[in-house]
């Protein structure tokens, strides 16, 4: 059975140490997002000419397109120190006042998954990301008072998977909000390939577009899905990866050539035999595959929507004519295969 692991775009531990050496450090080392490098180009240059801190930015998109790599990559190309920390972890103020009392100038301050701050966190961040000082409650009861704590000029960076569920009070806060897109297969197998060469793995051009084609757009999973073709070669072949043991490995995973896996082609063969093509409701398919909701809706829908092979509609979920097509299955009448009434 497919590990679901290999065709997710959110981070797993064992990436951690993997992606790190992997990363690239400088803007002109990074693939691809032509566009948004140019804008934070330009943004970067200017912050050093005048030595000021850069504007805040908010970097959103699906899962394992570069931003984490992008914030590091500006705190690199400014020269200034980088700290990290996640939407879920700061459960408390004292969690971000904390943070916000050790930063110095011009440091670059990363939030990943930012959309998950709780309220009143998200409304202190607020004074910092604006007016540079935070605001702490000193006291209890009548006595109560605010203290203004005032904050170095420091560069604000958020990341998010659901751009929506950042509420315009702080989504107003940024200065630059960029969007990351789902990457060419021209430049997935540019990663690829820079990839193999920090790995010490040698890797045929073939191969490596085989990789690119089959990783759903995202750099995470081709990193990832190299990872297992590289073991599969070390084990099964002489070490060399070629095409065709990246076929024949990326089939054990059970991984086609449009980057769908064993959940997805359950998914689109649910819609299309059970239902007819549907449409269906997404508790339905869930229910059919033994698949939470959210995790169809966040993780393998989008990507059959970007593939053309599902449609969302106000009735439910709806197989399109390329879906039939590509699972050879053939398109039903309403009525089956029963004759009509005349």
């Amino acid at each position: 059975m497919t590990d679901r692991h290999v065709v997710s775009g959110d981070l797993q531990p064992e990436d951690l140490q993997f992606e790190a050496g992997l990363r690239p450090r400088r803007l002109v080392d990074f693939t691809g997002q032509i566009k948004l490098k140019e804008n934070l180009s330009i943004a970067i240059e200017a912050a050093r000419m005048r030595g000021e801190a850069m504007d805040h930015v908010l970097l959103y998109g699906p899962p394992g397109l570069g931003k984490t790599t992008l914030a590091s990559i500006i705190a690199e190309e400014l020269k200034v120190e980088f700290s990290a920390t996640s939407g879920p972890v700061l459960q408390k103020k004292l969690d971000l006042t904390g943070i916000l009392s050790n930063i110095r100038a011009k440091q670059v301050f990363f939030i990943d998954e930012i959309h998950r701050l709780l309220p009143d966190v998200e409304e202190m961040l607020y004074s910092a990301l604006e007016d540079f000082r935070v605001d702490i409650l000193v006291g209890a009861g009548p006595g109560a008072r605010t203290h203004s704590l005032p904050l170095p000029k420091f560069t604000g960076i958020g990341a998010t998977t659901r751009q929506g569920l950042v509420s315009a009070p702080l989504r107003g806060r940024f200065g630059l909000v960029l969007r990351l897109d789902p990457y060419r297969v021209d430049e997935l197998k540019s990663i690829v390939n820079r990839s193999a060469r920090l790995l010490n793995a040698e890797i045929e051009d073939a191969a490596a577009e085989e990789i690119a084609r089959r990783c759903r757009g995202t750099p995470r999973i081709a990193n990832r899905l190299l990872r297992r073709v590289r073991d599969y070669a070390q084990v099964r072949a002489d070490g060399r990866i070629t095409q065709p043991v990246t076929q024949t490995a990326l089939d054990l995973l059970d991984v086609d050539r449009h980057g769908l896996d064993e959940i997805d082609q359950k998914i689109m063969m649910t819609i299309l035999e059970k239902y007819r093509g549907g449409p269906v409701g997404l508790g339905t398919i869930a229910a059919s595959i033994s698949e939470e909701p959210d995790t169809i809706e966040e993780v393998y829908e989008p990507y059959l929507i970007q593939l053309g092979f599902l449609n969302r509609t106000p009735r439910g979920r709806e197989a399109t004519a390329l879906a039939f097509e590509h699972f050879k299955v053939k398109p039903k009448t309403r009525n089956g295969d029963q004759p009509g009434l005349f």
